[in-house]
């Protein structure tokens, strides 16, 4: 008998996300990969007819709170630039019907930021005391709020090209994130000393080439839409110690491991670990003295555990919203 799923917007997202401990349920999801209790397929890209666009699936099973699911984003190219939107559809193992439809954007945003999160508490030296962020919009906003507590910062630096155009009141509303918040008009004084660098763009190329640091760094960096898309140069690889989100798929779809392995002679072999390795006690811990590099191109689980908390917080007991 088929069923009417609970549909969650984007503002309601955005409301519930702020009810649960987004890193907690990442680090459970991590746990259970490597348990053997989760699926991650590769990510499924599918391009349109004619230079149109394409969409990406992310795919998941989460087999212990039996449910699998499945996020569709779309990158849909237009005269006025594109658009990119996503969906998250969640299913029950039990019924075979759909529970829950949520708009995927604060999903995304969230685990973006909470899984980065995650790798800089698993790999950033314990003294480590200066935090540089790169980018300035909501994705980097949410990098500082899951990450403002995990050292003891004495500087945190934002740096972001966009905010020349800003307004005193966009500016003012980004320095009250974090009283340590510094902003500064020059990439170099936001990455000078730093000891963590995140990287928050949504560039198709190299935003930093770690091999002009003056000292060692954790380097972390996610994925955007663009074909192939990187925010360190490819032949920077070989000089780091390079770590990932999972390494059964992010060496297929991250843009400087394709064509570093391309071009560059570094291999996916020399990723020293993964997150479900690193929170397992499996994977070798970074060595001082070298650059450090986490790469994230967004799991098809992390949306999936997102959106299962949201739909036992909001939906599970309740009347779909859509009937409210």
């Amino acid at each position: 008998m088929s069923s009417t799923p609970c549909v969650i917007t984007q503002p309601q997202a955005r409301q519930l996300l702020a009810q649960v401990d987004v890193p907690q349920i990442l680090r459970k999801l991590f746990h259970d990969l490597a348990a053997g209790l989760a699926v991650q397929p590769a990510q499924q890209l599918v391009e349109f007819p004619q230079g149109a666009g394409d969409f990406i699936n992310y795919l998941g099973v989460l087999a212990e709170d039996r449910v699998y699911g499945v996020k569709t984003s779309p990158y849909i190219v237009r005269a006025e630039g594109p658009l990119v939107t996503a969906w998250t559809l969640l299913m029950s193992m039990d019924s075979g019907q759909p529970l829950l439809l949520c708009d995927a954007g604060e999903l995304t945003t969230a685990r973006t930021a909470a899984t980065t999160a995650v790798a800089v508490d698993a790999l950033a030296p314990a003294a480590a005391q200066h935090l540089a962020i790169i980018g300035s919009g909501p994705v980097a906003q949410a990098h500082l709020h899951y990450v403002k507590a995990l050292r003891e910062w004495k500087s945190i630096r934002l740096y972001s090209p966009g905010l020349a155009g800003k307004s005193a009141e966009d500016i003012a509303r980004l320095k009250a994130l974090d009283p340590r918040l510094q902003i500064v008009s020059q990439l170099d004084d936001a990455l000078q000393d730093a000891d963590v660098i995140m990287l928050c763009t949504s560039s198709a190329g190299p935003v930093i080439d770690p091999r002009t640091l003056h000292k060692p760094a954790l380097i972390t960096s996610i994925s955007t839409n663009a074909p192939r898309a990187h925010e360190v140069p490819p032949a920077a690889l070989k000089d780091m110690q390079v770590y990932c989100d999972y390494r059964q798929t992010t060496p297929g779809s991250a843009g400087e491991m394709l064509i570093a392995g391309e071009r560059h002679g570094w291999d996916k072999a020399e990723i020293l670990g993964d997150l479900p390795e690193l929170l397992s006690d499996l994977a070798q811990r970074p060595e001082p003295g070298r650059h450090v590099f986490f790469r994230s191109i967004g799991l098809g689980l992390e949306d999936i555990a997102l959106a299962n908390a949201l739909y036992h917080l909001q939906c599970a007991h309740s009347i779909p919203m859509e009937h409210l």
